[in-house]
């Protein structure tokens, strides 16, 4: 049997707050709402794209080809803002929410999101929405640094990918509330109000948030975050972030940021092409490929949270941090890999898209379940006072990975379906072994050693 290391108990609190308060959870309930209210922010406007044909010169849908085509563009430039301000918006946004710390930073952010989405009912062009996606994307790419941050501060290592879990469910979650809300409002009111719901959600969030008395409430470091903190006390001002100079010098920041950048574009795969898959393999449209779209995304909340508790439940079973971490990234990994043979289940199945339908729910729950446990690295790696820059460069590194991907995707799909299958098939157990190679050791000092001084 299994026995605990000697150390175990370093994850336990180092101060006098309490360490078993359930007020964890209720912070998790909360950057479990803040994900779900940002996804619902964001894809309002695609929602009720149907309804904005009418009132804007210059954004006229309409039935003649010349006017449709016009149309296509304009709607194209404005996903093209909110993704490129998202990408960009996380190179600072870590940085910022480090400096001002999780309370004033992550209120920040989503005030500005908020705001940005309440502004979407005001405009009356395509330049306006445009303006308005850019501020979204500013303000929406805070999230999941302040979020991973928060996680660091309320939970013990061995409950982090758990919480992450369950907080990036909300992604999940939002895909359900959304349509459902945003129908209801807009059939009633008009489509404005379909931002103005939304938004008003975030400021509520935020009032919520700055109410409860997060500082004087939370618990205080773990003795693997004091180790972290002793690592890097060469490089750290007091009581902030630590210089990019000390960032580059450690393997993890790489490590992240790599595993970030080769696994977040096949989730803007399935976001985006999984619709369009399934219409043309296997002739769904929208109304009928909702429900196997429910299911995937069901099945995929289920990965979040399971994946995160795998790891926990591997650390409190004995085994150290690094290998809680790894061996649920690796089982997440390993599921991934019989998409595969989605390809090849048009031809085997060519009328039936459930056998497909199964290994894309299996493979989205592994995607979430790896997501929650890569999260939590940078906080086995760095102190509490960097996570959210290091979770910012990585979102960055996933942003611009996701870019290339799909242009890759967009170009090449139709004729090398195969092809890009494989690379969605392996890209986790090619990440993970990047991951292995530059960081061997997790949730000590010994992960977050120093390059040679070339770099």
């Amino acid at each position: 049997m299994l026995t605990k290391p000697a150390n175990y108990d370093e994850e336990s609190i180092t101060t006098s707050a309490p360490q078993n308060s359930n007020l964890r959870w209720f912070v998790c309930a909360l950057l479990f709402a803040a994900t779900t209210i940002n996804y619902m922010d964001r894809s309002a406007l695609g929602l009720i794209e149907p309804l904005l044909h009418v009132p804007f010169m210059g954004w006229v849908k309409n039935v003649q080809p010349e006017f449709q085509d016009a149309y296509n563009l304009n709607y194209a430039h404005i996903v093209e803002c909110f993704m490129v301000a998202y990408g960009v918006g996380f190179l600072f946004a870590g940085r910022i929410i480090d400096r001002l710390g999780t309370k004033v930073g992550y209120a920040c952010a989503i005030a500005v999101w908020a705001c940005a989405s309440l502004s979407h009912s005001l405009v009356t062009s395509v330049i306006g929405f445009c303006v308005a996606r850019i501020f979204l994307g500013f303000g929406e790419s805070g999230n999941f640094p302040a979020a991973i941050k928060a996680t660091t501060e309320w939970f013990p290592s061995e409950e982090r990918a758990l919480a992450n879990g369950i907080f990036n469910s909300g992604s999940s979650a939002s895909f359900f509330i959304a349509p459902i809300l945003i129908a209801a409002v807009t059939a009633r009111f008009g489509w404005h109000t379909a931002f103005i719901c939304t938004g008003s959600m975030g400021i509520l969030w935020c009032i919520v948030w700055l109410i409860f008395p997060y500082n004087r409430l939370r618990r205080g470091s773990t003795q693997t975050q004091a180790n972290l903190d002793a690592d890097f006390s060469a490089y750290a001002s007091q009581g902030g972030a630590l210089p990019y100079s000390a960032l580059l010098r450690r393997r993890g920041f790489y490590a992240f940021s790599l595993g970030k950048g080769i696994t977040d574009p096949i989730w803007w795969f399935y976001l985006f092409y999984l619709p369009m898959f399934l219409h043309n393999n296997y002739g769904l449209d929208l109304n009928h490929a909702k429900y196997p779209l429910i299911i995937i995304y069901s099945v995929s909340t289920v990965g979040s949270i399971g994946g995160g508790w795998l790891s926990g439940f591997i650390i409190q079973c004995g085994h150290t941090v690094n290998a809680g971490r790894k061996y649920a990234m690796l089982i997440c990994a390993l599921l991934v890999v019989p998409i595969l043979f989605v390809p090849y289940f048009g031809v085997i199945f060519p009328t039936n898209p459930w056998p497909a339908i199964a290994l894309f729910s299996l493979a989205t729950a592994a995607h979430q379940g790896w997501s929650a446990n890569l999260f939590a690295t940078p906080t086995d790696m760095f102190p509490s006072t960097t996570v959210s820059t290091v979770v910012g460069v990585g979102g960055a590194a996933g942003a611009l990975g996701g870019a290339i991907f799909t242009y890759m995707v967009s170009h090449y799909f139709a004729h090398h379906a195969m092809f890009i299958f494989a690379m969605a098939a392996f890209a986790y157990i090619f990440a993970l072994v990047i991951i292995q190679i530059l960081v061997p050791q997790l949730g000590g000092r010994t992960e977050s050693r120093a390059l040679p001084n070339a770099v």
